[in-house]
């Protein structure tokens, strides 16, 4: 499992379908083998952390009673897999307001290690955004996993990320490029790539 044991996993577009400014409860849905590969790494010893942006707070399309709702129904989903998160944080802000918790910037993850005793060498972040990546190398930490579920395949494509020819690559020079040190179809990719298989 290449000596990790954090994993931090974005939200929308990564576990769940994207859904643009989710706030309704029932709108909630795991992509297809999120659930059983999320079991399968926490099984393997993995503690899952949740950091997402939720800028339609501060854009005022939602409220923070919304997202708990939201919150809510993604662990009661998620609880016949047995998948528990050790912590769960969200950037409330809009982009324009320049606050430290915004990923790209590391404010959650400062809220993480501080309080979790976390460390970035062990730790890893899977999104389907570029801003989950730069999160990844501006804390430093192990590795940064693109996945190609959401707006994933997008970005890559941007970007002239190459698709993995399976279902995950290593991408070489990935800390002389900002590309992710892996990509992967989806998490159940990202599954078998930690786990070896």
């Amino acid at each position: 499992m290449k000596d990790l044991r954090n994993l931090l996993l974005d939200r929308d577009g990564t576990i769940i379908h994207e859904r643009h400014y989710l706030s309704r409860p029932e709108d909630v849905e795991l992509l297809p083998a999120a659930g059983s590969s999320l079991k399968r790494l926490s099984n393997a010893g993995l503690r899952l952390f949740l950091l997402s942006n939720q800028s339609g707070i501060g854009r005022g399309y939602f409220t923070e009673s919304d997202l708990e709702a939201v919150r809510t129904r993604l662990e009661q989903i998620l609880a016949p897999y047995g998948v528990t998160f050790q912590g769960q944080l969200h950037c409330p802000h809009g982009p324009e307001e320049g606050c430290s918790c915004r990923k790209p910037r590391t404010g959650m993850w400062d809220t993480l290690r501080d309080q979790c005793g976390l460390r970035a060498e062990r730790s890893l972040i899977v999104g389907d955004k570029m801003a989950d990546v730069e999160f990844g190398k501006n804390a430093g930490l192990a590795a940064t996993v693109l996945v190609l579920t959401g707006h994933g395949a997008s970005e890559a494509r941007e970007l002239g990320i190459p698709e993995p020819s399976g279902r995950w690559r290593e991408l070489e020079n990935a800390s002389v490029r900002l590309w992710p040190d892996v990509v992967a179809r989806d998490l159940d990719a990202v599954s078998d790539w930690l786990l070896g298989q």
